[in-house]
């Protein structure tokens, strides 16, 4: 109890000027709109406007990207992994199959630097530090981003402004045609490796003001793909062995319009996976027992309002669940058993407020609280206790065709244990600035530059787990620098745009968190230097012809150098991290007509090292992954029915993103979606 209350009263301190404002905009008086005539208030129809959006924002001062949900099932991508490898500077660790663990790292800062989230709300797990977005379905994402450094929404919670980069999840909210009050989906995926995916869809209009939406899916796959095993001059064809994946998926939203403005959306949210972990291949060795089930729910709250013309609020309240179970049978293991049981707590509430005092000034200031618990049963675990506090202050100034943006985040971090001593208390002031310049008001051409100080927090395992934590060690920091230029035009009636971007970019990160080897055992410590040089580049276009045939035509490609520098002496200085490929990139055409659309698309990841030492001994092939897609959309009066066709990995190549971890080779998929 003495901890919650010492927290929460820095919570409250840092939070003073926060709540102040906050009671200054709820006196101002919130316009409404009568007629001067009748004296009467009139609510006007709502109107809803689609247009195609371009892949990429030129005028932001910071790299986005973003690829929508039509885009995505279009070109065949079917797992967050799949989409998140299109953006330019990101690097999936993927460990295979269906129901491996994929986590992201942007420009090679590593997963625990890329905050992830979902709606508006932080993703979190203290206890691994990084994110498994392959627990993410795509089946009602409307749009996914990707974003370095700063993010331009100023009234985003404390906890992405603190983030080196932020992978945005939004999902589709309820949208009516046709004096319609309701709208059903039903999908029913089929493929390679017994893979077999339904799921639905439910809006439903209860008023003028309220509106809901019920999300459910559950996917099962064997995933045991074939694959060749090389050893020496031999190559045999294996199959991949415990891979097996169920999993649930179910969500459920409401979004209510206030009458005196603003929205209030509630959500509710639950997944549970069972899926074997294959492990990896070894010769003469193929068996893999290691089993590990999930268990995620969280319910969230947001409340935004927009009391005038100069003051803007919002409030998220989070409670999330994290179970997890991870059991392997073998003789290394006391008993020929290895038994575990994770379970997470987190409390979450975050209050952003933003004032306009002048046309070309706004002000944001951000308060996050956090509490996150971890009960194990993990031998000698402490129980640890984690209170954070993240406070930031957002200032942008806009004159003409010049933009500022400076960032200032606050961090406090206290944490108890029931047993030993408690790691040292977290206290950091992080800056950030961009500047993003438009030479000429009639052409779209920016200039940008951006930076930013970062820091990640020892995940609970860095710090606690047997033997292998360290309660000494000190965040990881990091420095982001980034010079780039936009442009984007029409060169003629029949291109609705082309967009392009250029970014060099160089990250410092120190005191690196590793594990290093010691007198008895490995051990986590602050000894890392890493230097990260970088390009990344980005190409959109869109072309209408006649008849309603359409081309979207989009690439990216990044060149990159992440090396080591934390010892001089040894063999590994300035040399190739792990799994960070020099040249990477990827390309798609979608060709839309009223028959049939086409999409075809590729991801190519050059040679790569999977130890610190870069010998050839050591190298991991390159590789190019191939993807063709069909679908056509038939109107049958009162119900729409989508048919989507895909090959995935079109020349059957033989590949692994982690070494010992082969990746599926041909394989393909139909999906029919009837929308009513």
């Amino acid at each position: 109890m003495r901890g919650h209350k010492l927290f929460l009263s820095r919570i409250l301190c840092s939070s003073r000027s926060l709540v102040g404002a906050a009671l200054i905009a709820v006196s101002f008086p919130v316009p409404v709109h009568a007629d001067t005539i009748t004296g009467k208030v009139h609510r006007m129809q709502e109107v809803t406007v689609s247009s195609r959006r371009s892949p990429i924002k030129v005028s932001s001062a910071i790299p986005v990207q973003t690829l929508s949900g039509a885009d995505m099932s279009q070109l065949g991508i079917q797992n967050m992994a799949d989409a998140v490898r299109r953006f330019a500077g990101a690097n999936v660790r993927d460990y295979g199959g269906i129901g491996g663990l994929k986590t992201v790292s942007v420009r090679n800062m590593g997963a625990a630097h890329t905050a992830v989230s979902y709606d508006g709300a932080p993703v979190s797990n203290c206890q691994a530090g990084q994110i498994d977005i392959g627990r993410f379905s795509l089946d009602n994402v409307a749009m996914l981003s990707l974003a370095v450094g700063q993010n331009d929404d100023m009234l985003q919670a404390a906890k992405l402004y603190a983030s080196a980069a932020v992978l945005g999840i939004r999902t589709e909210r309820p949208v009516f045609d046709d004096d319609r009050s309701s709208a059903f989906r039903l999908m029913v995926k089929g493929g390679s490796f017994g893979y077999v995916s339904p799921s639905f869809r439910w809006w439903q209009k209860l008023s003028d003001r309220v509106v809901t939406s019920v999300d459910g899916s559950f996917l099962r796959a064997d995933g045991n793909y074939p694959f060749k095993l090389v050893n020496g001059k031999y190559v045999t064809t294996e199959r991949r062995n415990n891979s097996a994946i169920d999993s649930w998926h179910g969500e459920a939203n409401m979004y209510y319009s206030l009458p005196e403005g603003g929205e209030l959306q509630l959500k509710g949210y639950y997944f549970y996976s069972k899926r074997g972990l294959p492990g990896a291949v070894t010769l003469y060795n193929p068996v893999s027992t290691e089993t590990l089930w999930d268990k995620n729910a969280f319910m969230q709250v947001k409340y935004s309002r927009r009391f005038s013309p100069k003051w803007e609020f919002k409030v998220q309240g989070k409670y999330n669940y994290g179970w997890n179970r991870d059991r392997e049978y073998g003789p290394q293991f006391t008993g020929g058993e290895y038994n575990a049981v994770h379970k997470q707590n987190e409390y979450y509430l975050s209050a952003t407020g933003l004032y306009r005092p002048l046309p070309e000034l706004n002000v944001a200031f951000a308060q996050d609280g956090l509490i996150n618990t971890l009960r194990s049963t993990m031998i000698d675990c402490p129980y640890p206790d984690r209170y954070t506090s993240l406070s930031a202050l957002s200032i942008r100034w806009q004159r003409r065709l010049f933009t500022v943006t400076g960032t200032l985040v606050g961090t406090y971090i206290t944490e108890t244990v029931k047993e030993g001593d408690s790691p040292h208390d977290i206290k950091r002031l992080s800056p950030g600035l961009s500047v993003n310049v438009q030479p000429w008001q009639d052409e779209m051409l920016f200039f940008r530059a951006m930076y930013k100080s970062t820091f990640r927090t020892p995940s609970f395992n860095d710090l606690y787990y047997f033997r292998l934590g360290n309660r000494t060690l000190r965040p990881e920091k990091a420095d982001e620098f980034d010079v780039g230029v936009t442009w984007s035009r029409s060169f003629f009636p029949a291109m609705d745009y082309m967009s392009v971007t250029l970014d060099g970019f160089y990250n410092d990160v120190t005191d690196k968190i590793v594990a290093f080897p010691t007198t008895y055992a490995w051990r986590m410590v602050n000894f890392g230097k890493v230097h990260v040089t970088g390009l990344d580049v980005t190409l959109a276009t869109a072309l209408s012809f006649t008849r309603g045939l359409k081309l979207i035509l989009s690439g990216a490609y990044t060149w990159q150098r992440a090396v080591d520098l934390s010892d001089r002496d040894a063999k590994t200085y300035k040399d190739l991290l792990p799994y960070t490929p020099v040249h990477s990139g990827n390309a798609s055409g979608i060709v839309e007509t009223p028959w049939l659309n086409v999409g075809y698309s590729i991801v190519a990841v050059s040679k790569r090292y999977y130890m610190s030492e870069n010998i050839p001994v050591n190298e991991i092939a390159g590789y190019a992954e191939h993807t063709l897609t069909l679908s056509r959309e038939i109107d049958l009066g009162t119900c729409h029915l989508k048919l989507l066709g895909e090959l995935v990995n079109l020349t059957d190549c033989q590949y692994d993103v982690i070494k010992f971890y082969p990746m599926p080779g041909r394989s393909w998929r139909l999906t029919g979606t009837f929308i009513f």
